[in-house]
């Protein structure tokens, strides 16, 4: 049988189904701390880092931008839980927090 547009019924979302809104906004904060090239760009660097870590001293000549502009977006992947900083003597070391995608592949493997 060969339905038209006029003629398919509208299923309301069921409440169980959705994403629940703690989870959502979890994800969400991740994905936000995501969004922005330079963070990219410094996770994938620390990624492949040996041992996934890596110096503050050589970030910001590797990525081309300021000392505190390097801070910020540091602060913002250490907040959203993406990488764990820890001081060695006079610098910051940074290191890929390895379950932290967890919430992205999950919410990508539930999509498909």
């Amino acid at each position: 049988m060969n339905r038209t547009l006029a003629t398919i019924e509208c299923d309301a979302a069921e409440p169980e189904k959705l994403m629940p809104a703690p989870d959502a906004e979890q994800l969400a904060d991740l994905l936000k701390a995501l969004a922005d090239p330079v963070r990219l760009r410094l996770l994938r660097l620390v990624a492949e880092s040996p041992d996934t870590t890596a110096c503050a001293c050589h970030l910001p000549t590797a990525l081309g931008i300021s000392q505190p502009t390097l801070s910020h977006h540091l602060k913002k992947l250490v907040d959203a839980g993406l990488l764990v900083r820890e001081q060695r003597g006079r610098w910051a070391h940074y290191q890929l927090e390895a379950t932290a995608l967890g919430p992205v592949w999950g919410y990508l493997e539930a999509c498909r």
